[in-house]
């Protein structure tokens, strides 16, 4: 489960950002996890309730996730196309020439704090 190395990274971030911020409670956290990302939303937030109560920071804190959809782009044609629905195929030309570019990744968008 690599969430919980996620969650532990993100609240790591987030503690150094208070820091800097003179920050002394955090409510509300908004992540952009990405729809090919591997990341499991249900695990990030039981491992989120779980982490969030060895901080004083962070106790009580909610996490938000948005999806960020992921996209490909073909370098034989130049358009951009539905990863999921598509795969590695491009859907307008059909070459497998192709890339993610986004969609794979998990960030922190917002912190909402005191």
């Amino acid at each position: 489960m690599h969430e919980l190395g996620i969650v532990f990274h993100i609240i790591k971030t987030i503690e150094e950002v208070a820091e800097e911020q003179q920050l002394s409670k955090v409510s509300k956290v908004v992540l952009e996890v990405g729809e090919v990302s591997t990341v499991i939303p249900e695990y990030l937030e039981d491992c989120w309730k779980w982490a969030c109560k060895k901080s004083d920071l962070m106790n009580g804190s909610e996490l938000v996730h948005e999806t960020v959809k992921a996209v490909t782009y073909c370098e034989n044609c130049g358009k951009t196309y539905e990863t999921v629905k598509y795969a590695k195929i491009c859907p307008y030309c059909n070459s497998e020439n192709t890339y993610l570019l986004e969609g794979n990744g998990v960030q922190i968008k917002e912190i909402e704090a005191v």
